[in-house]
């Protein structure tokens, strides 16, 4: 798949750091590299738990209760709404840019 996840983010997120933009695109390499997981569909609610679960909860350490989570996916799905395809790259940067956890990636 060769799709330039750098240049996703910063369409979103214009002043993105390149070194934490780096360093989410080598920790979910695999996920990225398969169209399947590559892709968060933002209107399935299995995967609205599963970026919930694994990424907010796990990787960024969040304590909000789901609703508040869920509500922040919503915000950034909303923010994306212009393409059909919300890459899994861009919507965690969004989401870590969101909650001030970043820095879980510096």
């Amino acid at each position: 798949m060769a799709t330039d996840w750098a240049a996703d983010i910063k369409k979103y997120a214009p002043d993105a750091d390149d070194a934490i933009v780096a360093k989410i695109l080598k920790t979910y390499r695999l996920v990225l590299s398969n169209r399947d997981s590559a892709y968060v569909a933002t209107s399935d609610a299995s995967e609205i738990a599963t970026v919930r679960e694994n990424f907010l909860k796990k990787k960024l350490g969040l304590t909000e209760d789901d609703a508040t989570l869920d509500a922040a996916i919503a915000d950034v799905a909303a923010r994306m709404k212009g393409d059909r395809t919300k890459s899994r790259a861009t919507v965690y940067y969004l989401l870590a840019e969101k909650f001030g956890k970043l820095d879980v990636f510096a």
